[in-house]
């Protein structure tokens, strides 16, 4: 059994965040209000191409790229958006057509890729993803994967009007 000890510090605490979020901050749960735009990493435009065909999987699959794809500000997912992913993968290097190609998102703003296996390439396994369709300003992305052995990696874009 848990025991819930309560000192003047803790109450005093409890009492400033009252303060400062307002009564209503209490009962009203957490919104996507204000949700910020994501910024392009360092790193994520490299080899990237530009108008990569749209494909139902790139190579012969076994590694599953997904994520999601909302407006900034409200949070509202944004459905057929086009997102470009390549890597260093067992089927061809990131500079490759081959290690290219683009999904568009579903009516809740979820994208999923199935592309061969990402291996690293100088010391880090990761993968490139990039939104570029015009309606929203371009981000490019590159996460890193924990292990060299993780079969997915997820990537998600919080996009801003052009």
């Amino acid at each position: 059994m848990t025991t819930l000890v309560l000192s003047r510090r803790h109450i005093l605490a409890a009492g400033g965040s009252v303060l400062a979020t307002g009564a209503s901050g209490l009962l009203v749960p957490a919104s996507a209000q204000g949700l910020a735009p994501t910024k392009s990493m360092s790193g994520g435009s490299n080899n990237y191409r530009k108008g990569a065909k749209i494909v139902d999987r790139i190579g012969k699959g076994g590694f599953v790229m997904s994520g999601t794809v909302l407006r900034a500000g409200d949070g509202a997912p944004l459905a057929n958006q086009r997102i470009q992913i390549w890597a260093h993968t067992t089927e061809g290097q990131e500079h490759e057509p081959q290690s290219h190609g683009a999904t568009l998102t579903d009516k809740d703003g979820k994208f999923r890729l199935e592309m061969p296996q990402i291996i690293p390439v100088f010391g880090q396994p990761h993968g490139h993803l990039a939104y570029d369709s015009g309606e929203f300003k371009t981000v490019f992305l590159r996460p890193i994967m924990k292990s060299a052995k993780d079969k997915s990696l997820e990537a998600h874009f919080v996009l801003q009007p052009a």
